[in-house]
């Protein structure tokens, strides 16, 4: 019975480490944004307006229509053959096709259509905008995730430090070399240990959360973080940057968005002063009819719609006059609308410009203190030893390694998350330089 359970035990385990996925950052990212609510709609929007350059396009085809009309009159009528009226019930049955061909509008059309390009071109900046602003939120969820998982590491580390130095302590103490005092003191150490340990494994699930609920995670198994995608390989991956970013601008998504933004706006206006000059179409077409005389003999059926066969064409000058100033509301509506986009352009720069310089300023900021907090631990993590083989040695008392050990693990704590900031913000100055955010 006990093999049987032992077995199955064994079976859920083996199920449940391979029902686990591991991803790297970039698989995070692609995750995310394959599965994200607001990206598919901007993309069934993008569709949209590659539905509206098909629609503009297409404006600068001939219509052409096909009409067929029965009707039947009886009492006091009009003959349609002889134009006079009969008190005799008739049939009659026209056949029509038609094109008109609008040769000039006010460049109307060719306005509309550039207008439709560069809406498909703001789409697109759009897009990729929002893939750019929600990869960088997981990034920096899974950054999260990096550090709470090197906080619980840390103080199981520290944990099991405090645990052999009880026992340590617990030894000494039967020996004569140690008080209660120092072995209650030990003690209470652990504790406070035992609790870190736990907080931070809260803390860990939570990251971990938020960094599934931006990926979108539906999917009932849980996935690992690779091992490579750790501390050291990101900073050894971002610690080369460049100390400036030339012409960065140029290639942001938000800002070409920006851009064709104003190109659509700008198109609007000129469409709307089009309305202002006439507009020039041609037309042509085939008409045919059938007419009976119930009660009578009347042409058969093919010969009437061969002689009543008539053929059209006809050219059409429509110049706009007075429309109770429609035209002029319409005009100053997309002049103020131009002027909005312009603004709204140069309110971009100077935020992506603001922007770029706080990156830059900040990775190098991490920079600095991530060195220093590297030497920090190193001179925290000898005091500490010192300490503990002076309390061995009964030289120094047990708040003497609370107090260092304390200190040991927030600079640990702290060097982590500079390195993982520094990681950030070197992703976003690669990000403002144009390199893409799926590079690893």
């Amino acid at each position: 019975m006990k093999r049987t359970i032992h077995i199955t035990l064994l079976m859920l385990l083996c199920q449940a480490v391979m029902a686990q996925v591991e991803m790297t950052v970039t698989d995070c990212m692609r995750y995310a944004v394959e599965h994200n609510h607001d990206i598919r709609i901007s993309q069934l929007t993008q569709n949209s307006r590659l539905a509206d350059r098909t629609e503009a396009i297409g404006a600068f085809l001939p219509s052409i229509t096909g009409s067929i009309g029965a009707q039947y009159n009886f009492g006091r009528a009009i003959d349609p053959e002889t134009n006079t009226y009969t008190n005799v019930s008739t049939f009659y049955n026209g056949y029509s096709v038609s094109a008109t061909l609008p040769l000039f509008d006010g460049f109307q059309r060719l306005n509309q259509l550039r207008a439709s390009k560069a809406a498909i071109r703001m789409g697109r900046s759009q897009i990729r905008a929002q893939q750019d602003e929600l990869t960088l939120q997981v990034f920096e969820a899974y950054c999260n995730v990096l550090y709470y998982q090197g906080t619980v590491r840390m103080a199981k580390e520290k944990q099991e430090q405090s645990r052999m130095t009880l026992r340590q302590s617990r030894m000494m103490c039967e020996v004569g070399q140690k008080s209660e005092a120092d072995v209650a003191q030990m003690e209470a150490q652990l504790a406070s240990d035992d609790y870190e340990v736990t907080r931070q494994e809260s803390a860990l699930k939570s990251a971990k959360l938020m960094l599934k609920q931006l990926m979108g995670w539906e999917r009932e198994e849980d996935f690992n973080l690779v091992s490579r995608q750790d501390t050291d390989g990101i900073q050894a991956r971002y610690q080369k940057y460049p100390g400036r970013i030339p012409n960065a601008n140029s290639n942001h998504p938000a800002l070409e968005s920006a851009v064709h933004n104003v190109s659509v706006v700008r198109y609007q206006y000129h469409q709307s002063k089009g309305a202002l000059l006439p507009s020039l179409s041609i037309s042509g077409g085939v008409s045919t009819s059938y007419n009976k005389m119930l009660h009578t003999e009347t042409s058969g059926f093919r010969d009437q719609l061969r002689n009543n066969l008539g053929e059209f064409i006809y050219a059409s000058l429509t110049i706009p006059l007075f429309n109770r100033l429609a035209t002029i509301s319409s005009i100053r509506r997309q002049r103020n609308n131009l002027r909005i986009a312009e603004e709204q352009l140069t309110q971009k720069q100077d935020e992506l410009t603001k922007l770029q310089l706080q990156a830059v300023n900040d990775c190098e900021g991490y920079q600095k203190q991530t060195v220093q907090m590297r030497r920090k631990v190193e001179a925290d993590s000898l005091a500490y030893q010192l300490t503990v083989r002076k309390y061995e040695e009964g030289l120094s008392s047990s708040i003497d390694v609370q107090t260092t050990s304390a200190t040991l693990l927030q600079s640990r704590a702290q060097l982590l998350q500079c390195q993982l900031m520094w990681a950030l913000k070197q992703k976003l100055v690669n990000y403002y330089n144009g390199i893409s955010l799926w590079t690893e």
